[in-house]
């Protein structure tokens, strides 16, 4: 019998996060500088440069944004465990009672958790108190490397749909054509998001499609406010 507990682990959850929301965020910053620009009666060479243009500019800064806040847990990671490694060093006994409590706070029998402990420390005591004290595991350590490629790639990924339809679509069709499927692939990816993550579907998959829609119809307005008064 298949077991009914099929949700991701934290880890898993974290990265689903971060390439949905580096996708979605270059569906929707891209698909709306597309229809500002359409919107204000600019040529179609010029739509599509400007979206190209846009493309690169947001993968840049997604990955060096994620690349610099990564890095700083990275960093922040990193001094605590030096301050668990000099404590284990001068505090031994004192780390021991703490983790010991820790392990009957989670509903150990308080000689069963010293002994865990005990164990625990004998083997690896940095690598017990990192996991079990300051929640740090290999599998959700930062990796800003990692991340600011995985952001850059997911975000050009998704600006990648509105400026190819931008591109092969007819100017006069071009911002139905770009704002319709646009919407469409961010419900699909919301609703599928949600479903990953055990949500709502279906509302994941509305909230995702309305704020798209909505920045997408704003920067149509300012294109088109704009492109009349210049």
């Amino acid at each position: 019998m298949k077991h009914p507990d099929n949700h991701f682990h934290t880890h898993q959850n974290g990265w689903l996060r971060a390439a949905v929301l580096g996708a979605n965020d270059g569906i929707i910053s891209t698909a709306s500088l597309i229809m500002g620009v359409a919107s204000s009666g600019a040529s179609q060479e010029t739509i599509v440069v400007t979206g190209l243009a846009g493309l690169v500019a947001g993968a840049m800064s997604m990955a060096a944004g994620e690349y610099v806040s990564v890095s700083s847990q990275a960093d922040s990671e990193k001094a605590n465990l030096e301050i668990e490694r000099n404590a284990l060093a001068e505090y031994h006994d004192l780390e021991m009672q703490e983790l010991t409590d820790i392990y009957i706070a989670r509903g150990l029998e308080p000689a069963l958790a010293k002994t865990v402990a005990q164990q625990l420390m004998a083997k690896d005591a940095l690598g017990a108190h990192a996991r079990d004290e300051l929640g740090l595991t290999d599998d959700n350590a930062a990796q800003p490397l990692q991340a600011a490629i995985a952001s850059g790639l997911s975000f050009s990924f998704g600006a990648a749909v509105p400026l190819i339809i931008a591109a092969q679509t007819a100017l006069t069709d071009l911002p139905e054509k770009v704002s319709l499927y646009s919407v469409i692939l961010l419900a699909i990816m919301g609703g599928m998001a949600a479903k990953k993550g055990s949500a709502n579907v279906l509302r994941g998959a509305t909230r995702v499609a309305f704020w798209g829609a909505l920045a997408m119809m704003v920067t149509a307005l300012i294109g088109r406010w704009f492109g009349v008064s210049f």
